[in-house]
């Protein structure tokens, strides 16, 4: 007999009350997804967000078949729907690679055969953000905007926050989904870790085909469905997409920056640069460069931490009480060469949501401390390969590709691709949530 759903209960049934309060900072990708989990798995979620309002901001993001995995889960897959509506597909035209100087196409990479229950998703960042922002208000997530955060607090028996209004708020467990300027970094670690420059920098743009269309040269990208094209050079490369049916471009353009700022920080974008890196390039590459809008250009200067010694407080050489830890972007930043940044986020929330149903309320700490376990050398590993993909592009040995054209193909690996986070965190959590709880 099908399970009574009502105010948007998950398709697969919810969980029964565990009594548990999350509150989680943020509103990111990270932050909804752990908050819809944990309303999945029978806790109450409760976000606050320094936003004042809901904007769709931003360009592309990727989303890998191991966070579609997670979609598709949600409300009898009308999420995933909703999304595919408003993303790539390149089920006929696959991703031509090209030789920086000559424009050659050494390679067609195949888009790989649609598998219903785990999508890809490539698409407009704020579009998406507005689905899963509006799916977590229906399954009763309460979000509070235009609320910031002061400081973090716990105790023995509680975890909470204290708002810049003086507002104090308590719960049983918080969750520092705010970014790469995290304040609960801070706290977890007990001092403050200094951000790296990567050496690098990316600019990123995303509009309309007006000008594209126009030019009978590069009509070719918006008059026949969705594309993708990579352009790989020596310590640079350049990704250019259609999208909705070739109605949207956008671009993102990696290239060495040796600026010595204090965080990842964006600004606008100057055409004139990008044209001076890109000069003795495939002339395509220039004229896509300049249909781009000035005011839609964005200067990404990318910098990268170390990997934390602990997400979680009262772990290892962490000061505190076991009741705050990290979640995406604020435990482990990203170079977006991974294409893992937001899918990680995903698998954090839904651990973090598996394991404290399985712990419960009289045992957060062994819940947090089981999902560093759970998490922490996957996302390690996976961060790896945003070097490794960055350094095979950017490196590439054009003799080699001549012999072995799949070896500059962009990598995609069945151990990140092929995870399924919550049937892992379902059948490991309760051994490790024993094994964490008896070293306390």
């Amino acid at each position: 007999m099908a399970v009574p759903q009502t105010n948007g209960t998950q398709a697969n049934g919810a969980k029964p009350k565990t009594g548990i309060k999350v509150i989680i900072v943020g509103a990111g990708f990270g932050g909804l997804t752990a908050a819809i989990e944990c309303v999945k798995q029978g806790h109450t979620a409760v976000i606050y967000e320094s936003f004042p309002e809901l904007k769709i901001l931003g360009d592309i993001i990727s989303f890998g078949p191991n966070a579609g995995r997670i979609f598709y889960r949600w409300k009898n897959g009308e999420i995933v729907k909703q999304m595919r509506a408003l993303s790539i597909d390149l089920t006929e035209y696959g991703f031509n690679i090209h030789k920086y100087d000559t424009g050659e196409i050494v390679i067609n990479q195949k888009t790989p055969p649609k598998d219903p229950t785990a999508p890809v998703f490539n698409g407009h960042r704020g579009e998406l953000h507005e689905i899963v922002f509006n799916y977590a208000k229906e399954v009763g997530v309460e979000i509070n905007l235009g609320c910031r955060v002061e400081n973090y607090w716990e105790t023995e028996e509680a975890a909470g926050l204290l708002l810049a209004d003086g507002t104090k708020i308590q719960g049983d467990v918080v969750v520092g989904s705010d970014g790469v300027r995290s304040k609960a970094r801070t706290l977890v670690l007990g001092y403050e870790d200094k951000p790296k420059s990567s050496g690098y920098a990316v600019w990123r743009s995303w509009f309309s085909n007006k000008d594209m269309i126009a030019d009978p040269e590069t009509k070719q990208f918006c008059e026949n469905g969705d594309t993708f094209n990579g352009w790989i050079g020596p310590d640079v490369h350049f990704l250019f997409s259609t999208l909705k049916g070739g109605s949207d471009c956008c671009w993102v353009l990696t290239h060495r920056d040796e600026h010595d700022i204090e965080e990842s920080w964006s600004f606008p974008g100057k055409l004139s640069e990008v044209k001076e890196v890109l000069k003795d390039w495939d002339p395509m590459c220039t004229k896509i460069i300049s249909k781009t809008p000035e005011d839609k250009l964005v200067d990404w200067k990318l910098v990268y931490r170390d990997p934390l010694p602990n997400w979680v407080s009262g772990y290892g050489s962490a000061p505190g009480h076991g009741r705050i830890c990290l979640l995406g972007d604020a435990a482990h930043p990203f170079l977006p060469t991974s294409a893992q940044g937001a899918t990680q986020a995903l698998e954090d929330g839904v651990t973090l949501a598996v394991l404290l149903r399985k712990a419960g309320k009289g045992n957060i700490r062994g819940a947090l401390r089981a999902y560093q376990e759970v998490r922490y050398d996957r996302v390690k590993k996976v961060q790896k390969t945003g070097e490794t993909t960055r350094d095979m592009w950017h490196k590439t040995d054009w003799e080699k590709v001549k012999k072995e054209p799949e070896s500059i193909q962009l990598p995609r690996e069945e151990w990140i691709f092929g995870f399924d986070t919550e049937q892992y965190t379902e059948e490991y959590g309760d051994e490790i949530i024993a094994k964490v709880s008896a070293a306390a």
